[in-house]
């Protein structure tokens, strides 16, 4: 009786022993990495066409915020632009009236040139008198210094327009600066989704308020998945990043679903053991966390516990 009392209690020793040892090497737990969009205005929401578990495309626009007010602001700095055209002068009327003057000066001049030339032949030909000729070169030195006055007449009128112009000008690309900034402004009322992926939580809707950096929704891209594991101290040398190892899931029916992954990261610090997570050998207080890709069939959830077996059981 006494054997039969020892061989039994070897036997539930062996089977608890079988059942405590793993079959696996590491375990963890699936993420992502979620990015939360928040707004970039503040105003009404117009508009958020999304749903939690809608599958998004990067850069795609799905919502209005209310940006009537800069819209206003950006009209109001566009009519001083337009106005400031009004303002610029032009030499054009000016110009033309002093080139008519230049043009009546040059004939007058062009008559006492000629005339200054027959006196000169009268004089040499003792026709004349040398004080007639002093007179016509009188005549002449003041028809030329009249039109030298004309001609910088113009160039003055010019300079002079182009100075009041520049300072017209000068403050029209402060203007055009305000309307570019104004413009951003404007365009950060469309909500513009920031990254493939999947809508997971939904924190405002279309009508209510928001403000700058308030939180929009939650998304994340889980087509590809990371589970997250730990492994020991001594199993660090056994494997490195690209190295293909195989995922599994429990399939609700007692059974396993299984998948491949890739170890794309290796943590390079150790810390103490996550309560939650088991190792290969549990008195191992000290783990080092490593991450897996797994291409998601879309039965895999964030959260959800994954085992990971790095060679294939015999």
């Amino acid at each position: 009786m006494k054997n039969i009392i020892l061989f039994c209690g070897t036997l539930i020793f062996l089977n608890a022993c079988n059942n405590n040892k793993k079959d696996f090497d590491a375990s963890g737990s699936f993420e992502a990495d979620e990015v939360i969009v928040s707004a970039q205005q503040s105003g009404q929401i117009l508009s958020l066409n999304i749903h939690e578990g809608d599958k998004l495309s990067a850069n795609e626009e799905i919502g209005k915020i209310d940006v009537t007010n800069l819209q206003l602001q950006r009209e109001q700095t566009e009519a001083k632009i337009n106005a400031l055209q009004e303002k610029l002068n032009t030499s054009v009327p000016q110009t033309e009236l002093v080139e008519k003057q230049i043009g009546v000066q040059q004939s007058q001049l062009d008559y006492l040139l000629h005339e200054q030339q027959r006196m000169q032949n009268l004089v040499n030909a003792q026709a004349a008198t040398q004080k007639q000729l002093d007179d016509i070169n009188v005549k002449v030195d003041e028809a030329q210094k009249q039109l030298a006055v004309l001609q910088q007449q113009i160039a003055l009128n010019k300079s002079n327009v182009n100075t009041q112009n520049k300072t017209v000008l000068s403050e029209k690309e402060p203007l055009q600066k305000s309307v570019a900034q104004i413009q951003d402004e404007i365009n950060k009322g469309t909500i513009i989704n920031p990254v493939k992926g999947t809508v997971l939580t939904q924190y405002a809707y279309a009508g209510e308020m928001t403000t700058t950096g308030k939180s929009l929704y939650k998304i994340a891209n889980i087509d590809t998945i990371t589970l997250r594991a730990y492994i020991t101290g001594a199993q660090l040398p056994t494997i490195k990043p690209g190295q293909k190892v195989q995922v599994r899931t429990d399939d609700g029916k007692g059974n396993f679903k299984n998948y491949n992954g890739i170890i794309y990261w290796i943590s390079d610090k150790a810390e103490f053991t996550p309560k939650t997570i088991q190792t290969k050998d549990e008195r191992q207080d000290l783990v080092y966390a490593i991450k897996i890709s797994v291409v998601n069939d879309g039965y895999l959830k964030i959260g959800m516990y994954g085992e990971v077996i790095f060679t294939p059981n015999p």
